[in-house]
């Protein structure tokens, strides 16, 4: 009898987190949006359908496709125009960030009011640690669904919940059965839910692994999780040595919730595909810091701290920050500032999230300190940046555009 008690008080104290991933989102949100219309269009989720890029002129790619559009074998990134060929009544919708933005974060602050503890992953997944909820919300399963029932009957979309001591266990539950489903993968569990899996089923397991693994032997998760971890890092060097310990469950990365914006000066942007060059993820940065830049100029201030996060495809994260000599709304000075950060940062690890955020906000009219070796005319460029505003605020974001997010054809061109 005591034994058992002392078995249940270690399993109050054990980590429970979740992981919440919304059912194919971009298409749910464009469904949940269209039937709000009453104009008896059918629900997107229940006929074969996709997110698709330029659909007028069948280019671009999949973003996001429903249930049953996957029995035609169609699949997300794969080109619209091959996805048409395989089921030519596919319906195909335009994607509409504003509104996934607008749905995510929706979706965010539902999660919030269960944990403090919420770590957005991605525009629709998160992971929440509810460790020590219990007499709040009841068991682990129990708030789970508490969570699914609320986003759903609130928000209209479905989601599935995976539950466990950590991130990694968590995640790979949630990718279990779908849609509208709650799982456990505690590390008791792991021989019998995740070890007869395919070893590409394995979080962090892409196509090069899968077949390096393949080559040696290994086809199911538990075979690697068996494996001489040595003989898996000399395949796969440090990548091996980690999925190794992902295919044994464990993982020692903790919830960490994003920092709030500072009055909301700045921006951070979940990547579709793992960035690898520090071109693009510069490109990225630009964009953040035009955002950033264009919403101190409307407010009349300026900041004298700059910050760069960077989260990577293995749920790990790093942030830098510095203290500018001046402060400043100049998107130029942002963007340098942070281009430096993420030099200072980054160390080739493939890139899912980045970030540019602002601190310490100034009003009114500040004197720049003045430096020999600085002959930028910053008045110019202070004007030259409200008149850019001025011009997207009347015509459009897309009025004017820098030339380095211009596309070049084949011949190096830019269109």
């Amino acid at each position: 009898m005591h034994g058992h008690g002392r078995q249940k008080g270690c399993v109050m104290r054990q980590k429970v987190i979740f992981h919440i991933d919304v059912n194919s989102a971009f298409l749910s949100w464009e469904a949940v949006e269209r039937m709000k219309c009453e104009n008896n269009e059918p629900d997107l989720r229940t006929i074969p359908s996709a997110v698709g890029g330029d659909v007028s002129k069948r280019r671009g790619v999949i973003l996001a496709k429903s249930i049953p559009a996957k029995k035609y074998k169609i699949r997300t990134g794969e080109p619209v125009v091959d996805a048409l060929r395989k089921c030519p009544e596919l319906v195909l919708v335009p994607p509409n960030h504003e509104l996934y933005a607008r749905s995510s974060a929706a979706f965010m602050e539902i999660l919030r009011k269960y944990s403090d503890l919420v770590e957005p992953y991605s525009i629709d997944e998160a992971f929440m640690d509810m460790s020590g909820t219990q007499r709040l919300f009841g068991s682990p399963v129990d708030a789970a669904n508490a969570i699914k029932d609320e986003i759903y009957n609130t928000l209209g979309f479905t989601v599935n919940v995976g539950i466990s001591s950590n991130k990694l266990l968590a995640k790979m539950a949630s990718d279990f059965k779908k849609p509208n489903l709650v799982h456990t993968l505690f590390p008791e569990e792991i021989e019998q839910k995740m070890w007869p899996l395919p070893v590409r089923g394995l979080f962090f397991v892409g196509g090069a692994s899968e077949r390096k693994l393949k080559a040696l032997g290994i086809q199911t998760i538990g075979e690697l999780a068996r494996a001489d971890v040595n003989m898996i890092k000399s395949a796969l060097k440090k990548h091996g040595e980690v999925i190794w310990n992902f295919a044994n469950g464990r993982d020692m990365s903790v919830v960490e919730p994003l920092p709030v914006d500072n009055k909301g000066y700045g921006n951070s942007t979940t990547i579709s595909f793992d960035v690898t060059d520090a071109q693009t993820a510069k490109k990225v940065l630009l964009s953040l810091a035009e955002t950033v830049g264009r919403r101190l100029r409307k407010d009349g201030v300026r900041i004298e701290v700059v910050s760069v996060s960077i989260r990577f495809y293995d749920l790990s994260h790093v942030s830098h920050q510095t203290v500018l000599t001046t402060p400043t709304n100049i998107t130029k000075e942002i963007y340098e500032t942070a281009c430096r950060l993420f030099d200072e940062l980054w160390n080739g690890t493939p890139i899912r999230h980045l970030g540019v955020r602002t601190g310490r906000v100034v009003r009114g009219e500040t004197g720049r300190q003045i430096s020999l070796f600085d002959d930028t005319d910053y008045e110019k460029l202070e004007r030259l940046e409200q008149a850019v505003d001025c011009i997207r605020e009347k015509f459009g974001a897309d009025a004017i555009k820098r030339a380095s997010f211009l596309k070049r054809d084949g011949s190096g061109q830019k269109k």
